[in-house]
């Protein structure tokens, strides 16, 4: 959420903000709303001093004794009262209005984030290994996946309609192997805490992370009990010290979770959404961090390190780009893609987005910290990236390490977690 001062102090920042993103300029609209409440504030206060000061009146008459004009202040009292009724429950209106247009304001890109509307004008940062060239016909994954054991979709499609999908042995072995080293690399190595975390939450808990209100369409929703299937653990970890002011010295916070996410995306068919590429439910571990405002831009750069290096470590060639201005996600300020090469398939494809979403989290879901003991709370920043989304990667895998006579090599730092070096064909 955007600071009400800022908008108030610099709305043409605001409103620059909002172009570069493309969005709709709503700021004179909210203004003119935050204006009303703060009149209405103003004449709720000056009436509750003149109701107070009227009642001090009555309560000196009774004093001295003087009962005469004790009828009318008592009236004057009265009417005084129900006017602030009446003012106390417009002013909870406008408020609700003002909040309700705050919270469908996105976050402001920062100055160095690359201008442009779309994902053409996102900006590759570095590539790193080499593009795979084979002297066999290569296969792509939704093949490899069938003859490997890996995914059974026509199952999947049975139990719970198109684009969900059954890991069968080998694949739920690979997916749970790929989980616990990226788990354990992320705690050992880069020092996160892990916690499991739930997958369903309440709608606050969807607010605060920032994907309510704007995408509720494409969020999985019981509404008996009210509660929101994630799309991402990056909703129940922003939402973790929510309501909380972080003792001084606690920061940064860094945690890492894998959960399932669940997303309601909407793709016309063909080729994006053959296999596994594109689907409703997939594991993911996430990365997430909660820092000091001056160290979120280093944060951030730790952050996708971590990230790479599980790219790095698997051997395959990536690619980083930061994302331009309108390709950035509603919560952030600031985002790199990162994406692993796909032979067959010949397609970048995205298994993690690092984000800084500055103080636009800390704000929403009321996280604070203090430097020292008596110092006024401040908000903290938060910071969010995959590390690494399961499906993508097995593709990848499957995709580079292919061999000519239809297995795959497992990469290396996978065989002490898997059991094996080698995926073959069954039956």
């Amino acid at each position: 959420m955007l600071s009400v001062e800022l908008l108030r102090r610099q709305p043409d920042l605001v409103r620059r903000a909002l172009v570069r993103r493309g969005e709709d300029d709503v700021v004179d609209d909210l203004l003119t709303v935050d204006g009303q409440w703060r009149d209405l504030v103003a004449q709720v206060d000056r009436l509750n001093a003149e109701r107070n000061a009227a009642s001090k009146a009555i309560g000196d008459l009774l004093t001295h004794g003087d009962t005469g004009p004790m009828d009318e202040q008592r009236e004057k009292v009265r009417q005084m009262g129900n006017d602030l009724k009446h003012l106390e429950r417009e002013q909870r209106e406008v408020d609700l209005r003002r909040h309700t247009l705050l919270l469908a304001l996105p976050n402001l890109p920062l100055d160095d984030v690359p201008d442009g509307l779309d994902e053409t004008h996102n900006v590759v940062v570095r590539q790193e290994g080499t593009l795979l060239t084979c002297d066999f016909p290569l296969k792509p994954h939704w093949e490899l996946s069938e003859q490997l054991d890996i995914t059974d979709m026509e199952r999947g499609a049975k139990l719970s309609g198109s684009r969900f999908y059954v890991l069968q042995q080998t694949g739920a072995r690979l997916q749970r192997a790929l989980v616990s080293w990226m788990l354990d690399l992320h705690r050992n190595e880069h020092g996160y805490r892990e916690v499991g975390l739930p997958i369903l939450v309440r709608e606050e808990m969807m607010e605060g992370s920032g994907n309510l209100p704007k995408f509720g369409d494409a969020l999985y929703h019981d509404v008996e009990d009210d509660l929101w299937l994630i799309p991402t653990a990056e909703v129940p970890l922003t939402n973790l010290h929510r309501d909380e002011i972080l003792s001084p010295g606690s920061l940064p916070i860094k945690y890492v979770a894998h959960t399932p996410c669940f997303r309601r995306e909407r793709t016309a068919a063909g080729r994006d959404v053959r296999g596994i590429k594109r689907v409703h439910q997939f594991d993911k571990v996430e990365l997430y961090q909660l820092v000091e405002p001056e160290r979120s831009d280093a944060a951030l750069q730790e952050l996708m390190g971590h990230a790479e290096e599980v790219c790095r470590s698997l051997e395959m060639p990536y690619r980083v780009l930061q994302l331009c201005a309108g390709d950035l996600a509603f919560q952030s300020s600031k985002s790199y893609d990162i994406e692993l090469w796909s032979p067959a398939s010949e397609e970048w494809l995205e298994v993690s987005t690092c984000s800084s979403c500055s103080d636009f989290q800390g704000r929403r879901a009321n996280i604070r910290f203090r430097r020292e003991p008596t110092s006024r709370p401040e908000f903290v920043h938060t910071l969010n990236g995959s590390g690494l989304a399961i499906p993508r990667v097995i593709i990848a895998i499957l995709e580079t390490y292919q061999r000519a006579d239809g297995t795959v090599e497992v990469p290396q730092v996978l065989r002490p977690y898997l059991g094996q070096d080698l995926l073959e064909p069954v039956g």
